[in-house]
């Protein structure tokens, strides 16, 4: 293998305007192909984007020896389809969230992974950017005290019908969405599996038959006594914040997961003290969690958050789902692993 990692991009979806920026900016890769259903549409973004290879199918890309690892952008039901025939071609694999549509199908992504040896991360780049090191690090003080509740918000207004997010098939919703970075966030912070959840959601009829979930809120209970609340839609005006609240402070942090290379601040609040504000120079997440993922794959690293983390937080989502649908609470399956996949 190269010095750096040879990445190839699979469609020409929204996102891909910032993630071929950011994976052209890392130090330990380079973007060399990008594949979409027709040749003409991949050279009209290889050209745009200076990617020096097009191919007109993905199935082509993946054939191509001059590629190390894939990133896969496509919509969320066929991101399982996409990675196990990436894995079978060779290649390492970083996948928009959420990884798969369930937790059988991350599990099913978990053995073809080991029986390949390929690396598979899950795409949550905000993860990676040095606030949530810095929240880590003050959570792992006790800086708060006793973790007592969270409340997560995370909502655009995705438009109108055409979005593929009001496609039943293609894995839209809200929940799946933007559902997925309030659940995993609160797992993450917690740092166990929640014991019990419930949900809530506004639905409307689906482009493609069937109700879809335009927004939704949550509860999440944990172990430990904490409870995480989130709200989430893909119809509303955006917001975007994340407040931890426990037994002897605060932390608050403003567009936890829509930062890019803006400065920014992590607000450290205790009761009837002043507020510390942590303040951070502006960096790309996008660019650090390349970074990491080809580090791990160049250097034989172990990724940050393991296929476990997938798994389980697809297991929350699925509870999820159906306690929303059923209007009453209901309880993540029981699972294999501990923690939450962080090592």
């Amino acid at each position: 293998m190269s010095e750096k990692l040879r990445w190839g991009v699979l469609g020409t979806a929204h996102i891909v305007r910032k993630t071929i920026t950011a994976l052209q900016k890392t130090k330990n890769g380079e973007v060399v192909g990008i594949a979409s259903r027709t040749e003409e549409k991949a050279r009209e973004y290889a050209n745009k984007h200076g990617v020096p290879q097009a191919f007109g199918s993905y199935e082509a890309l993946l054939a191509s020896p001059d590629i190390d690892a894939v990133y896969i952008p496509l919509p969320n039901s066929l991101h399982l389809e996409w990675i196990l025939k990436s894995l079978d071609a060779g290649k390492h694999v970083l996948c928009e969230k959420p990884l798969a549509m369930s937790a059988a199908e991350c599990e099913e992504i978990s053995r073809k992974a080991d029986e390949t040896g390929l690396k598979v991360l899950e795409g949550f780049m905000y993860r990676f950017h040095p606030r949530f090191e810095k929240l880590q690090e003050l959570l792992a003080a006790g800086t708060v005290g006793k973790l007592t509740f969270l409340h997560v918000g995370h909502s655009f207004d995705a438009g109108g019908d055409d979005n593929i997010r009001w496609y039943a098939g293609l894995g839209g919703g809200a929940l799946f969405d933007t559902g997925c970075y309030c659940v995993n966030v609160s797992r993450m912070v917690v740092g166990q599996e929640p014991a019990r959840v419930t949900a809530f959601g506004n639905y409307r009829d689906a482009n493609d038959g069937g109700l879809i979930d335009a927004s939704i809120a949550g509860m999440l209970r944990f172990p430990g006594s904490a409870t995480a609340l989130f709200d989430t839609g893909v119809n509303l005006e955006r917001r975007n914040f994340l407040e931890i609240t426990g037994t002897e402070g605060r932390l608050y942090l403003d567009n936890p997961f829509g930062l890019l290379e803006e400065d920014s601040v992590l607000e450290e609040h205790h009761f009837g003290q002043d507020t510390i504000h942590h303040e951070f120079k502006g960096e790309n997440h996008f660019v650090r969690m390349g970074e990491h993922f080809a580090d791990s794959v160049l250097n034989g690293r172990p990724l940050r958050y393991d296929l476990t983390d997938a798994g389980a937080n697809a297991r929350v989502l699925e509870a999820l789902d159906q306690a929303a649908r059923k209007h009453e609470a209901s309880e993540p399956k029981p699972h294999s692993g501990a923690g939450a996949g962080v090592s």
